[in-house]
């Protein structure tokens, strides 16, 4: 008897092309695209944030109208979306539309109260919706990150969703655990959340230290948690890495496995990236000389040889921004350039700025993200800096493998699942510091500089990082292996 068809839908906040703030985005386009290549019916439940709905006409994948409308009960009252449908890549993506709910340009509240949660409430709860409206049934729900993790907690403790527990299986994804969706209790009555479902210590609580919270609720009530990389697995059970949920994910640790996640290869692939000037592969590296030139023009930099040193990623705390301007105000002006793109908080943007003004002479600076600049910072650059404080799994290190840029990076989560120290191993690609420091970040750059000064040893590196194979290849096996095991568990 011919096996049937795994039906797959993953719900995000954010979904690339169409929606995007960091890695989630990347990866909830990327992921089902992925699975679909491997025989799986995946799709995709998002938002029309402000622009999402025009990004889908424009590149010409969006229905004519909507074909369903998806109502769901909040605060004793019943909201509804209009129900597109968009197919990008034969990637299928539902689309909900309410311009009151979802009208956030930034997709993520800066306050979590019950008014800011609601978006988020809403399309966890479409979830359950969608099979109706869409007239497509799927066997697991796949939920990303805090704005989701109510959807495995609903069907345990929601009013009228905990009816659906038997319809389906969840698997919750943690891509950082750092935001974990935490609500003052009254709440949750208005979201239909009967009452048990806040007593502390009980199986499967949304309770914590008083507070709701929902990826503590995911983590409990969800069939399988997976996190980005294997080494973050561990790391989310360690006092440093758990943010205060340790203790529960060490109790919920015979469910958790990490997954490494991989970089779209139809989008980041130096050979044929026509955002390039030139494209280039391993065994002929000229285009990446061509496109430093870009570089090297675009920013009126006379080239004279020295390391282009870049960073490409958020101004946070998290990415190490305090102690990559540190490393670098200490290195001589004359032995580097630094290109840095990237937005995030006033206050590191403010630094960020401070700096490149302090250094006009080797510095230089790209505020927001620019598609078509970084692609060409990952081409041109000779590092990457990569100076984490904590990376779940860090998709930069990969594009940059992937162009040849080579990592500094500290090693931590994703980071030392992806780097090898060249100076350990032949089979390096990279370079690792372990403790977070600008002294130790300025001795990986000065260790990175002096592989340079060796043509032939700098070539062998550069060809270990593009030989490695980032795609989501081997994490789609994985995670349809992991659907099956669940489904065949039953």
């Amino acid at each position: 008897m011919e096996k049937s068809v795994m039906k797959i839908l993953h719900v995000s906040p954010e979904c690339a092309p169409l929606a995007k703030k960091g890695g989630l985005g990347d990866v909830a386009y990327a992921l089902p695209k992925a699975l679909r290549k491997n025989g799986v019916d995946a799709r995709v439940l998002m938002p029309a944030w402000p622009g999402v709905l025009d990004a889908a006409r424009d590149l010409g994948a969006l229905r004519s109208r909507p074909f369903a409308t998806i109502s769901a009960a909040l605060d004793w009252r019943v909201l509804s979306a209009k129900l597109w449908r968009a197919t990008i890549d034969e990637l299928p993506i539902y689309i909900l539309e309410n311009d009151r709910l979802f009208s956030n340009t930034d997709i993520y509240p800066e306050e979590t109260n019950a008014e800011s949660a609601e978006p988020m409430i809403f399309l966890s709860y479409a979830a359950f919706e969608l099979a109706a409206a869409a007239h497509w049934k799927p066997l697991i729900l796949h939920a990303h990150d805090w704005p989701a993790a109510m959807i495995p907690s609903a069907l345990r403790h929601h009013r009228h969703y905990s009816s659906m527990a038997g319809d389906y299986d969840t698997v919750y994804t943690i891509h950082n655990m750092a935001h974990q969706g935490l609500f003052s209790p009254e709440c949750l009555d208005g979201w239909g959340i009967k009452p048990e479902s806040f007593v502390p210590m009980s199986v499967g609580s949304l309770e914590f230290y008083g507070r709701v919270n929902l990826m503590k609720g995911a983590i409990d009530n969800a069939e399988a948690i997976t996190t980005v990389s294997p080494r973050y697995s561990w790391d989310i059970q360690t006092k440093e890495g758990g943010f205060g949920l340790d203790g529960v994910m060490s109790e919920n640790k015979r469910k958790l496995r990490g997954i490494l996640n991989g970089i779209d290869c139809d989008v980041w692939n130096p050979k044929r990236d026509r955002l390039l000037p030139a494209n280039f592969d391993a065994s002929e590296l000229e285009g990446k000389k061509i496109c430093r030139a870009a570089v090297m023009q675009r920013f009126a930099w006379e080239d004279d040889g020295r390391p282009l040193l870049v960073f490409v990623g958020r101004l946070t705390e998290q990415k190490g921004v305090d102690i990559m301007l540190g490393a670098l105000s200490e290195l001589p002006k004359e032995s580097v350039y630094v290109l840095i793109i990237g937005s995030g908080s006033e206050y590191y943007g403010g630094r960020v700025a401070e700096f490149a003004a302090a250094h006009a002479e080797n510095v230089r600076t790209v505020t927001g993200f620019s598609e078509e600049k970084a692609h060409l910072a990952y081409a041109a650059g000779d590092l990457l800096l990569m100076p984490s404080l904590f990376e779940p799994c860090g998709l930069s290190q990969l594009i940059a493998l992937a162009y040849g840029t080579i990592p500094v990076a500290r090693a931590t989560g994703g980071l030392c699942d992806t780097v090898i120290d060249a100076d350990g191993t032949e089979e390096g690609n990279g370079f690792l510091f372990a403790d977070y420091s600008a002294e130790e970040l300025r001795g990986a750059i000065r260790r990175a500089a002096e592989a340079m000064r060796d043509a032939a040893r700098w070539k062998r590196i550069i060809k270990n990082a593009m030989s490695r194979d980032s795609s989501w290849n081997i994490p789609a096996k994985e995670y349809a292996a992991l659907y099956q095991e669940i489904v065949e568990s039953e």
